[in-house]
């Protein structure tokens, strides 16, 4: 499976991990515990993690096209909730 990490720098990164959970949630199935979340896409699944001042991000997917997409899809939601705050995010490859 071919997979991605993106370490995004953000004081907010409690905030963010609910927001993608919550928003995920109304239509996948999604689990948040404590400061770590897992939302399972059509394709692949996403686990994240509030690390501090650091949002975790890290997608398994089905196939290169589908790890794409989610990599798109997550990328875009974050910044949407969060448009005042300029958002690093750089994926990098799993394994």
């Amino acid at each position: 499976m071919p997979g991605a990490e993106a370490r995004v720098p953000t004081a907010g990164a409690d905030r963010h991990l609910l927001q993608l959970c919550r928003h995920f949630g109304r239509a996948l199935p999604t689990r948040l515990e404590a400061a770590r979340g897992r939302i399972a896409f059509q394709g692949g699944r996403c686990s994240l993690e509030a690390a501090g001042e650091t949002l975790v991000l890290r997608i398994a997917a089905e196939d290169p096209a589908a790890l794409v997409r989610l990599k798109t899809v997550l990328a875009e939601h974050l910044q949407r909730f969060a448009p005042r705050e300029p958002l690093a995010i750089d994926w990098r490859p799993l394994g």
